[in-house]
Formats: C-alpha cells, structure tokens, sequence
C-alpha cells in the first residue's frame, strides 16, 4: 500500500481553508467558523494569497500540513465531488476531514517507526497497527465519523513512545549536557548545546534560540517550533519532525535538515 502524505492542493476542494474553524490571534488575523469558507479562498480551490500568509499574519496556515488528508478525502473518498455542490455532502466532508487527517499523520509517524533498525525487535506490532490504520482511511465517510479516534491514536501513540525510547537510546549514550528542566522552553536559549537524543515531546519551544545546537536523533512530536531559531542547528536524524514544523520556525542555508523535509522558502539565504 501506498499512501502520498504530502498535501497536494491542486486535488484538494480547499477542504482545510473552509473545514477549520480559527480565532483572531497572533496566527490568524481575523475569526473564521468552521464551515465557513476563508476569504482568501478562490473558486479553484487555491489561495488567492498563498505566497504572502507570512506577511499577512496567517502563521497558522503557514504551519498546518494535512498530511495528504485533503486530497484522499476530496477524491477517493467523495470521488472528486466538490462540497460546493451539496449542503448535506459538504457538512458531512467537513466532518470527516479532520478524522482523516488525524488518521494520515498518525501513518506518517508510524512510517518512519517502520525505517529505524532500532526498532526491528517491535516491527510486527508496528506494521499491525499501520495496517488497522490505513484501513480507517478508506472506510465509507459514515463509518469514519463513528470511528473511536481517541482512543486509536491512544494505541498508536504508546507504539510511538515506545519506538521513540529505542531509537533515541542510541543518541543519548553519547557525552552530552543534559537538559536539567525540559519543562521551560519558551523561549529559552538553546544556543550551541549538544542535545543529541533529547525528548521535546509535545513541549512549547516558541521562539527558542536552538541556533547551531545538535540535535541528531531527538524526538520532536508535537513540539511548537513557531518561530524557534534553528539557523546553523544540526536536524539530521531526528524524530518524528514534520515539515509544517519547519515552515513555523525559523533557519538558514547552514541548518541541516533530515532528507525528507524541504527548507522553507522564507528562510534566511
């Protein structure tokens, strides 16, 4: 089975600029309910200013990534039916979006566990769980809606903890400085350190200064990177880092990132 995690908005009905409610905030500029479509969207499906959401304080769609869920659902799913065309279909769409792309990301985490030696010893009950996965994602849009969500990415997430302490184990026998409170980095100065195998599991990294720092092999799910300072920082071999994480933070043409992710555009030459 393959599955593209990559957003693909040319075949996607802009499911994510109409689907997802915002609020008026540092990453967006104005409220949007969900349902209602963003002003900014055109009628093919694009962005009428995709290439200045920086600049117009859209943050928060700078570092969104549907891990491919908006092109599954707009053409296996509906089979290439625009929500434009049915007030009932739309709703239901709207609905079933956001389960997918829960869905696409936790197959996209669970990939990369299914990549690492490190976890050769657990490769059956990974490739199990990926497989009840997938099969999720290409159940009718009624029987999505009633899927447990929370408790699947329960199961899902102790698998990933689990790889994740694998993994990282090799990182962290190295002779490093270790972090003595993991809890308080907004904001905090990282600068220069070897945090090679660190866990930043979850954690608020917001504008925190990880310039030149090492962070081979650390784990980096869910960490909030909105405008964290990664100019020169080591990325190779790190966990679980996704591109939209990249797009929030901020790097330059000397920070090494893993193979799979692109450098943003906006970043410093």
């Amino acid at each position: 089975m393959s599955v593209d995690f990559k957003s693909d908005c040319s075949n996607c009905f802009g499911l994510c600029c109409v689907a997802l409610p915002y609020g008026k905030s540092a990453d967006f500029p104005f409220n949007k309910n969900g349902g209602d479509p963003c002003r900014h969207l055109c009628s093919n499906n694009l962005c009428a200013i995709h290439d200045q959401l920086r600049q117009k304080g859209f943050q928060g769609c700078v570092s969104y990534e549907c891990f491919g869920a908006g092109q599954h659902v707009s053409q296996s799913l509906y089979n290439g039916k625009d929500w434009r065309e049915d007030a009932e279909r739309a709703e239901e769409m709207f609905t079933v979006f956001p389960l997918v792309q829960q869905l696409h990301e936790m197959l996209w985490y669970l990939e990369q566990t299914l990549t690492l030696v490190e976890t050769q010893s657990i490769q059956s009950r990974l490739q199990k769980v990926y497989d009840e996965t997938f099969e999720l994602t290409i159940k009718k849009p009624y029987e999505i809606i009633k899927i447990d969500i929370v408790a699947h990415r329960s199961k899902v997430n102790d698998l990933l903890v689990e790889s994740s302490e694998m993994y990282r184990a090799y990182w962290s026998k190295k002779d490093k400085r270790k972090l003595k409170d993991r809890s308080h980095l907004l904001g905090a100065n990282l600068k220069g350190l070897d945090l090679q195998g660190e866990d930043f599991r979850g954690k608020l990294m917001i504008a925190s200064n990880l310039s030149h720092s090492n962070l081979r092999g650390s784990d980096f799910i869910g960490a909030d990177l909105r405008d964290a300072d990664l100019c020169g920082a080591d990325l190779r071999d790190v966990l679980f880092l996704t591109q939209s994480q990249i797009n929030s933070a901020i790097g330059d043409g000397s920070t090494k990132l893993p193979s799979y992710l692109e450098r943003p555009g906006h970043w410093i030459r």
